[in-house]
């Protein structure tokens, strides 16, 4: 049961090797388990109230300074954080939300993409029964890199019962606040995704992408129809009137795909705000 949407890494990066969660013997708040430390992060799974079918949940992960883990793609190089709820009771399915993300250099031209400090992960938990007791078990499978990167894992079990959600659920709205909109292509306010094309003149072919931002440090990420694309990170060139174009070869791509008539995600990041634009290419 692993979440949908992931992306696979560009390149595999080098590892010391699993470390293992230990709980931490600190008492856990109202909605919360208790914290599972590993090297580098402190990780909860806290729960909110129940709406009909659905509880809110989210999994709060609290970096030490100067360490990262990743989004859904990760960019050049990395491993996206996956959850599995076996195990659990009286739940259906789990829903992960990604608040928007940031681009890191990492030495030699290579960029990955992810977070820093603290990072909440929304979850939409869907129950079998509302009306009965459930318990939410998860277990984490991601990375979390300074210099090098090392895989963890943190696993939690907590109850789900609606009761002293107030603000935990305040928690997750503000989570949920970051998380890039749907927006259609083409929009007039800023952050917008403004126009796609495809330049069939250069070898690769390259996605040019205009956009119109109000943050200098707006930046845009493009991701293929399934796990098995691999898109590199697009160039970005400032252009007036609060606009920008981002340029990204087309490449990446499985085996014997072509871009044409591929649905991409364009997730423009132009904080406080972000957007995700979806939009086939068209064929020539």
């Amino acid at each position: 049961m692993i979440c949908a949407g992931l992306r696979p890494s560009r390149s595999v990066l080098p590892a010391l090797g699993a470390v293992l969660a230990a709980l931490l013997p600190l008492p856990a708040a109202a909605g919360e388990s208790a914290p599972v430390a590993v090297q580098g992060a402190e990780v909860r799974l806290i729960a909110g109230s129940v709406t009909g079918e659905v509880a809110q949940a989210g999994l709060d992960v609290r970096l030490a300074p100067h360490w990262k883990t990743y989004w859904r793609y990760p960019g050049d190089a990395g491993v996206p954080p996956q959850i599995d709820w076996a195990g659990s009771h009286n739940v259906l399915g789990v829903e992960m939300a990604w608040p928007a993300p940031r681009r890191f250099a990492d030495g030699a031209g290579v960029y990955s993409i992810g977070y820093k400090g603290n990072v909440l992960f929304p979850l939409a938990v869907r129950l079998a029964d509302p009306k009965a007791p459930a318990r939410l078990h998860l277990k984490l499978d991601f990375a979390v890199c300074e210099a090098l990167c090392l895989p963890a894992q943190a696993e939690f079990s907590l109850v789900i019962d609606g009761k002293d959600a107030a603000g935990v659920d305040a928690r997750i709205a503000q989570a949920r606040a970051l998380v890039p909109q749907a927006a259609a292509l083409g929009g007039a306010e800023a952050p917008a995704v403004t126009s796609v094309a495809l330049d069939r003149s250069k070898s690769p072919a390259e996605l040019v992408v205009e956009a119109r931002v109000a943050n200098p440090k707006a930046d845009l990420f493009v991701e293929g129809p399934d796990p098995r694309w691999a898109l590199p990170l697009p160039q970005k060139t400032a252009l007036p009137d609060g606009k920008a174009r981002f340029v990204l070869a087309v490449d990446g791509l499985p085996p014997n795909a072509g871009i044409e008539g591929a649905r991409l995600t364009f997730t423009l990041v132009d904080a406080p705000r972000s957007v995700a634009v979806e939009h086939v290419i068209p064929p020539p």
